[in-house]
């Protein structure tokens, strides 16, 4: 490090020159796509599959098992968790090498915990857990014992945590082998998960567009199935954008299912979360199986290791109830939140998804006006995003003299705390839209109070997958924690020509600032619209408070419809 040079990039190297050493030389590639969206869209899922690095067996272990099957295999010694593990390091380095998703790379640490799995298994005869061998990765917040959690901040760097966060016991508890721990935005308040320590994680589809934020790692290691299951976290649309964003599904449970406890404090800010807004920790997957597969392990013992958490249950055998005639399951329609008008192509898909479920029997749709509860949540919950002034995290950036990444440029600043006075108006708000919000899913009959919604479709945002750093608005995403609503991300097609309409203008009137930016994502005069060509156009799903098994029925029913899936039971 020269004397004129400020702290940050020294340590940036060091950690950088550590993450590439974790990659064992026979596992790294040639001729790498250049780094960078001013080089094209290169997309690179296809890269694992040319046989370099990974052999037939080991592509069909990460190709052809779900989370069920490979559990299921490895339980019976069909499969060895070494084996396995060796097949998913593999391709998560292969992952990093293209699209800079990782942050701790724990191949290491992985194939000797595969190793202990199947002496248990041997000696003993039975899996060390329902979740025995499964490959997972966490989203760089998590603590990992002599693990940086350093969320792409220079001056985490190098400090290892000395615990491991609730859910990662839990997981290790169950079986689990982790793989690796995932890139993040500087702040952990983007959606394009870009640091000036690790640099920024490219989209596997298209490597002009954004891989979302703050799991944006996790949502390229899913689509790169570099593991069957990964761990974000989500309090602005943290899981459900970069599932979106990189075509896979996400799930953002009800606060209090998933332990979220001991994670990266950052500064000493955890306490804000108890008195602001909670995130909440959920799985991102390559389908709705896998999501119901492993929280059905980990809801109903999540009260025994997180302070967090609500004791719950979680199975196949539930019976979830319906509120249409004739037991059918009544899904709303909901086209916008008042803030940002839909894009054309979002608008279509959301119609698509309408008429595929009016055809599906069992399944009665309804339209939702959009409720003005929904349009104030936006507002509240940029108010409640402040309510620190941003003090601690400015102190961990300005500590080694790091400049703010583009996207944060204008938008993070330090500012005044909020006083305890205003923090209780703002939650006083809060319930208010809690309460206005409550007779969108409940009618007053004869005989009493009843529910007439199941669940509710929407946007993630009102605009396709966009160009690295400009997502606009998260009123989408935000309002459901605002709300405490389970939500998830469900792929439904891609981006075709079709959805292009060169030369159409969007028309109607602008709502206001919001809308307007989201419209210039549309706009030929800003935009080549043909940039959105094969990339992922999805839908969110949301259901009550605390009704995050019905939001796995919901999922399940809205993708089968989509897709044409055989039904995997009756719900």
């Amino acid at each position: 490090m020269t004397s004129t040079e400020a702290p940050w990039r020294d340590i940036a190297r060091r950690k950088q020159a550590q993450r590439a050493a974790a990659i064992p030389r026979k596992w790294r590639l040639r001729n790498l796509p250049k780094e960078g969206p001013q080089y094209g869209s290169q997309p690179v899922l296809h890269i694992p599959l040319d046989g370099r690095i990974l052999s037939p067996s080991e592509l069909a272990i990460t190709e052809l098992y779900n989370a069920k099957t490979l559990v299921d295999a490895l339980s019976t010694n069909k499969l060895t968790c070494l084996a396995v593990t060796t097949a998913f390091c593999k391709r998560a380095a292969i992952a990093q090498q293209v699209t800079n998703c990782l942050t701790e790379p724990l191949f290491t640490s992985a194939l000797a915990r595969a190793k202990e799995l199947d002496n248990y298994l041997s000696s003993n005869g039975n899996p060390m857990g329902p979740l025995h061998g499964l490959p997972i990765t966490v989203k760089d917040s998590f603590n990992i014992i002599g693990v940086d959690s350093s969320l792409g901040l220079a001056s985490l760097c190098f400090k290892p945590a000395t615990s491991n966060s609730t859910l990662v016991d839990l997981l290790l508890s169950l079986g689990c082998v982790i793989i690796a721990k995932t890139n993040v935005p500087q702040t952990l308040a983007a959606l394009d998960s870009n640091n000036n320590v690790f640099g920024r994680t490219m989209n596997p589809i298209n490597r002009r567009m954004t891989a979302g934020g703050s799991s944006g790692g996790e949502g390229v290691m899913v689509a790169m199935k570099g593991c069957m299951v990964g761990w974000g976290t989500d309090i602005g649309g943290s899981i459900r954008i970069p599932a979106m964003c990189n075509g896979v599904y996400g799930f953002k449970p009800s606060n209090g299912r998933v332990p979220y406890g001991k994670q990266q404090d950052a500064g000493g800010v955890a306490g804000m979360s108890r008195i602001g807004m909670q995130a909440v920790a959920g799985p991102l997957a390559r389908s709705v199986e896998d999501i119901d597969f492993v929280m059905r392990e980990v809801v109903p013992r999540a009260e025994l290791w997180g302070e967090d958490c609500l004791p719950a249950t979680w199975g196949s055998g539930m019976a979830v109830t319906r509120s249409g005639e004739n037991d059918k399951f009544v899904i709303g329609i909901m086209r916008g939140d008042g803030n940002c008008e839909l894009l054309p192509p979002i608008r279509k898909v959301i119609d698509e998804v309408a008429e595929v479920l009016r055809r599906t029997p069992g399944v009665q749709v309804v339209d939702v006006p959009t409720p003005p509860a929904w349009t104030k949540c936006q507002s509240l919950m940029n108010k409640f995003f402040g309510i620190d002034g941003g003090e601690a995290m400015a102190d961990l950036i300005e500590e080694t003299g790091e400049p703010l990444v583009p996207w944060m440029v204008g938008r993070f600043q330090r500012g005044k705390p909020r006083s305890l006075r205003e923090v209780a108006e703002l939650q006083a708000r809060r319930t208010d839209l809690e309460r206005e919000m409550l007779d969108v899913w409940n009618s007053n009959t004869d005989s009493g109070r009843v529910r007439k919604i199941d669940a509710m479709v929407c946007p993630v945002a009102a605009h396709p997958v966009p160009e690295i750093d400009r997502w606009n608005a998260v009123g989408y995403t935000s309002s459901f924690v605002l709300l405490d609503y389970p939500a998830g991300t469900v792929p439904v097609r891609d981006f075709n020509k079709d959805d292009l309409e060169l030369g159409k203008e969007m028309g109607g009137k602008i709502i206001g600032g919001w809308d307007r930016r989201s419209r210039e994502l549309w706009d030929e005069k800003v935009v080549d619209r043909t940039v959105y060509l094969g990339t992922p156009l999805s839908v969110q799903v949301i259901t009550p408070r605390q009704q995050d098994q019905r939001l796995v029925v919901a999922m399940r029913i809205i993708d089968e419809a989509i897709h044409q899936k055989k039904p995997m039971s009756k719900l």
